[in-house]
Order: structure tokens, then C-alpha cells, then sequence
């Protein structure tokens, strides 16, 4: 049953003792109101485990970690870049990196889990407005993502933006246990 629902311990009634049932459980649907009602005939083992203080879902790869990963390991991007700053703010929005390439020209990345149409699209406006600035021009944009799909990479290279497929594994420095060549 979907949440929410709630767990109620109850009483059997005497027919469903009278048929063995030693406790009744009944889980009931907050919206709808249905109801799963759990008869226990024989109960062989219960314990109980202490396990901590509850963490909460950490959800692992996300693009801020993917972003984070990737500004403290620049070279995946190129050799001999420097990070100007995450989270560089333009008015239409802060651009995932900001890098520099050793002749001075910048590097507007845009990161993502999954790689898209509307990512490569966003990456654009950001060039378009970041060439705009004298300090800043000549500006070139990557695409960076874990996956990336084939409109993307098609729509990237269109418009003269460089697509970096990013290994999560690789950059947290974790074997993948995936054969490789080199």
C-alpha cells in the first residue's frame, strides 16, 4: 500500500481467535481510506534491533556533488585550466563553473547528471551574455555531464560547445570495477 498510511495494532475478534489468530494488524490509507487488514496465526521469532540515530536519505551524485568534484579536479575539463569561481552570477542565473585557460580566454561549464537539449540551451544564454563582457571574452562553454544524450552532443557541436562525459566513480576516486584498457 502507498503512503501515507497508518498501522494499527487491534484485537481480533473472537470467530478469527476461535480460527487460531493470535493478533491483528490493520494498515490503513490516509487519502483513501482502504485498508489491509494482517492476521497473525503463529509468531517463531521477534526481536528487536537498535540501530542509531536515523541519517535521513543522503542522496549520492547529484549534480552539486558532480559540480564540487569536478571544480577541485579542473584537468577533467583540460590541461592547465584554473577555477575562477562555482556559481559564478550572471542575471539570468549563476554558471556551474567559471574556469580560465592559460592564454586567458574563459570556460563557462555547465554540469549535469543527465545531459540534454534544455542544458545545452542554457549553457548557450550563458555564453551568449558572458561574451558580452570585455573582461570575460573570448568565452567558450562545455558541456559536462555523466550521461549525455545524442540530440545534446548534436545540438552542442552546432554551436561550438565541447561535450565531457563525467565518471562520478572515477572523479570520487572509486574503481567502477568495470574493465578498462587503459
Amino acid at each position: 500500500m502507498s503512503p501515507p498510511c497508518t498501522l494499527a495494532v487491534e484485537e481480533p475478534e473472537q470467530d478469527a481467535v476461535d480460527a487460531g489468530v493470535i493478533q491483528q494488524w490493520r494498515v490503513t490509507h490516509g487519502k483513501t481510506g482502504d485498508s489491509l487488514v494482517v492476521r497473525i496465526f503463529e509468531v517463531i521469532h521477534d526481536s528487536t534491533h537498535e540501530l542509531g540515530v536515523d541519517p535521513g536519505l543522503i542522496k549520492d551524485g547529484v549534480e552539486a556533488d558532480l559540480q564540487r568534484l569536478l571544480a577541485e579536479q579542473v584537468d577533467v575539463i583540460g590541461e592547465n585550466l584554473t577555477l575562477v569561481r562555482r556559481e559564478f552570477p550572471t542575471a539570468i542565473g549563476p554558471v556551474d563553473l567559471l574556469l580560465r585557460d592559460p592564454a586567458g580566454g574563459t570556460i563557462a561549464v555547465e554540469v549535469k547528471r543527465r545531459g540534454d537539449i534544455d542544458g545545452v540551451e542554457q549553457l548557450t544564454r550563458y555564453l551568449e551574455l558572458l561574451g558580452r563582457d570585455s573582461h570575460l571574452a573570448p568565452v567558450t562553454g562545455v558541456f559536462a555531464a555523466q550521461e549525455i544524450k545524442p540530440q545534446a552532443r548534436t545540438l552542442a557541436a552546432d554551436r561550438g560547445i565541447r561535450c565531457v562525459t563525467l565518471d562520478y566513480e572515477d572523479m570520487k576516486g572509486i574503481e567502477s570495477g568495470v574493465p578498462r584498457l587503459f
